[in-house]
């Protein structure tokens, strides 16, 4: 079992930067590759950035050269620092681990985080 909790959500202009953290719990989370999605109502949760290994990243287009995914193997976190922040980054900002064991697939999400760009 892996508990995931995010921080660090909230207002901010547009322009501006915010940094989500993710605490993660539980064993053999070097093994685990996490990331952070976001879901506005009405869409899907899509996949904002991920990060196997501590270098290993993937980002959306639409975040790309603007966000940074960052883990601590040390303090078993997540990091995504986030920049020159638009209205349409608006959404509720999840953690995500996951690995493949038998070829299945499992995955944990933390409760989310809201992140609101507005002037």
């Amino acid at each position: 079992q892996v508990q995931l909790v995010e921080s660090g959500g909230g207002l901010v202009q547009p322009g501006g930067s915010l940094r989500l953290s993710c605490a993660a719990s539980g064993s053999m989370l070097s093994s685990y590759s996490m990331g952070w999605y976001r879901q506005v109502p009405g869409k899907l949760r899509e996949l904002v950035a991920q990060i196997t290994g501590t270098t290993s990243t993937n980002y959306a287009d639409s975040v790309k050269g603007r966000f940074t995914v960052s883990r601590d193997g040390a303090k078993n976190a997540v990091y995504l620092q986030m920049g020159s922040l638009k209205p349409e980054d608006t959404a509720v900002y999840y953690c995500n681990a996951y690995i493949y064991r038998f070829g299945l697939r499992q995955e944990y999400w933390g409760q989310g985080t809201q992140v609101t760009v507005s002037s």
